[in-house]
């Protein structure tokens, strides 16, 4: 509380002090910074290089190559599968196998979040590295 020196006798001045205030708005603001790097999710994802990009790459006969179409059909290596199908046949796939790598192929048609749930089911069978094949650029 500060000290008047008016005339009229009041030792109290009504001035709000506001430095509270402040104290617990930067509280709040590291807390939600904080908040933020904790809900925050990344996918890791490698680019190939400019050089590596141009060359013609070997195609590996045991690459696994997802496509995902309109209306919930998926093939893996040409088989299609339905969406009840995926997961069981990707964990059995990758059950004993050492290379865990997919590639997924998705038409321009489909949902993202069907993407993201064949992704999904990929991590779930033991995925560890997932490609995407994208259409040539033109």
């Amino acid at each position: 509380m500060g000290v008047s020196m008016g005339k009229t006798g009041r030792s109290e001045v009504s001035d709000i002090n506001i430095t509270p205030m402040i104290d617990v708005l930067l509280v709040l603001l590291v807390i939600f910074m904080l908040a933020q790097q904790v809900l925050m999710k990344a996918v890791d994802i490698q680019l190939p290089k400019d050089a590596e990009a141009n060359q013609p790459q070997n195609q590996d006969p045991d690459n696994i190559i997802m496509e995902i179409e309109p209306g919930g059909v998926f093939r893996v290596n040409t088989r299609p599968l339905t969406k009840a199908q995926l997961p069981s046949f990707l964990t059995q796939t990758y059950t004993g196998r050492p290379k865990k790598v997919i590639f997924v192929k998705a038409d321009g048609r489909v949902k993202y979040q069907d993407v993201i749930w064949a992704i999904d089911m990929a991590r779930g069978a033991g995925v560890k590295v997932i490609g995407a094949v994208l259409p040539p650029a033109a």
